[in-house]
Order: C-alpha cells, then structure tokens, then sequence
C-alpha cells in the first residue's frame, strides 16, 4: 500500500488533458498554432496572456464548441471528438454573472441546476442530489444566502454561487473563463482561496483564465502563457515569472507584484 506522498506523486503524474499539434482557426485567422501541452490530476493552472492571445479560444477547443484546424484534444485519455463523459468536465464561462437582476431564482435553485442532465431533464431532483447542492454551498462558504435571490447578491457572492453549481456535477475539472472581472482586489483573493482550498481538498483540476499575474505565480500550480503560441511552466519557489512571462508579452514585459496573500506551499519546502 503506497505511502500519501506516493499516491499525492502518482495522482500528479496522470493526464487529465492532453493536447498535441493543436491548431484552431477563427474568422480566417490563426488563433492557436501548434499548441502541445499535458495536464495532470491536481494541477491548477493560471492561462495568461494579452487580449486576443487565444485564451477563450483554447478552452471552447477543449470542450468541443469551436472546432479545431488540426491536431488532437484528448481528456481522460480520450479524443474530445468521442469523449462522452462530459460530467466530469465543469465549465464557468466569462461572464456568467451578469444576468438579469430581476430573475426570480433563489441561490439554492441555481446550482440546483448543475444536478440537471440529460436522464434527470423534467424530473424531481432526489434527496442525494439535493444534499450535492447543500455541500456545494457550504465548501464555497454561501450557505446563509442559499435562499437569497440571484440579483441581492454581490459581484463576489454571484461568483462563488457559479462556482457551486459548477461543483454540484462532482467534476474531475474545472474550466474558468476570466470569472472574476469587476470586482475589488479583496473579493478576489477570497475567490482565488476558495478555489486553493477546491484543488487541494478535493483534488479538482483547475484551468482558470485570469489577467491575475499576482495571484498565478502565488498559488498556482503551473502557469500557461498564451499569445497564439502555447508556452507552459511549472511554477516552482525559483521560478522568474518575468523570464516565463516574456514568451507571451514580449522582453519588455515588466511584472510588479501587488498585495497579495500568497498561500501556495511548495513540495521541497
């Protein structure tokens, strides 16, 4: 029976994702080119990069939404072309919080709706995924507003709140599309440790877009740096993010830190 520093070795080194010789094309133009790159259980990677660098591009490629050129996309060790298990892939687009503030639909109704699918559609929700909803809640520390309607909530609620349902689905990985755009440094770095504390308790893969450099380099795992080209590196205590970051921003790059909590411990310390 392997020791927990085995099996926390073994869980790292299996691929979740894996992308060879990736190509997609929008609007005639290249967006991605030649992309490789292998993610593993419980990593938590920040994808970064200037505007229009194919950071939307990438994750709508992985979930087979857009189309790629060339090249293959496989999760779970499966091509995303035949992939079926789609329930372990949970996916926060950007902008979901921004809805109609007048939807009458209570917190707790919402992620509910992570527990709906296909072999559920027009059905009551049973008593387990019901308790799935509950203990979303409560890990993402929203519990007292679950009865709340969507629109009294703040930026920083509304986020965590999709999020949850995200969670409900009992996901192997989470995609995040810039989720946290509009919201004051501190609401933001309670997002960013809800989603440490996501990785390590439960082991979730983690893909999250951000403009965050700060809060990439401080608790995350790996760091892929998009500008039409993929760069990805392991972000380790001697790691120089100007050196990773230039690959995407340019030499002239210049990285300032702000207030940050930073949190990620490393595996040699």
């Amino acid at each position: 029976m392997p020791d927990n520093t085995q099996v926390t070795s073994m869980q790292q080194k299996t691929p979740v994702l894996e992308v060879s010789n990736l190509y997609v094309d929008r609007s005639n133009s290249v967006v991605i080119e030649d992309a490789n790159f292998t993610i593993h259980k419980g990593d938590y990677v920040g994808i970064v990069g200037p505007n229009g660098g194919g950071k939307t591009t990438l994750l709508l490629a992985i979930l087979n939404i857009i189309p790629k050129t060339k090249g293959t996309i496989r999760l779970f060790g499966q091509d995303t072309q035949s992939f079926s298990h789609w329930e372990k892939v949970a996916y926060v687009p950007q902008h979901a919080i921004n809805f109609d503030p007048h939807f009458p639909l209570a917190v707790r109704e919402l992620v509910a709706l992570g527990r709906v699918n296909k072999n559920n559609l027009g059905k009551t929700l049973k008593q387990n995924d019901w308790k799935a909803v509950d203990d979303a809640l409560e890990f993402m520390g929203i519990s007292e507003i679950a009865n709340k309607r969507i629109g009294q909530l703040s930026g920083g609620q509304k986020q965590r709140v999709f999020v949850a349902k995200a969670l409900v689905r009992k996901p192997e990985i989470i995609l995040l599309d810039e989720p946290i755009v509009g919201v004051d440094a501190q609401t933001q770095e309670k997002f960013y440790k809800k989603l440490s504390d996501l990785n390590i308790a439960k082991g979730i893969t983690i893909l999250l877009v951000t403009h965050d450099l700060t809060a990439v380099f401080c608790r995350m795992s790996k760091v892929m740096c998009m500008n039409r080209w993929v760069n990805v590196a392991e972000i380790t205590k001697d790691v120089k993010p100007e050196e990773v970051l230039s690959k995407a921003y340019g030499e002239h790059f210049h990285f300032v830190f702000h207030q940050h909590e930073c949190k990620r411990v490393f595996e040699d310390e």
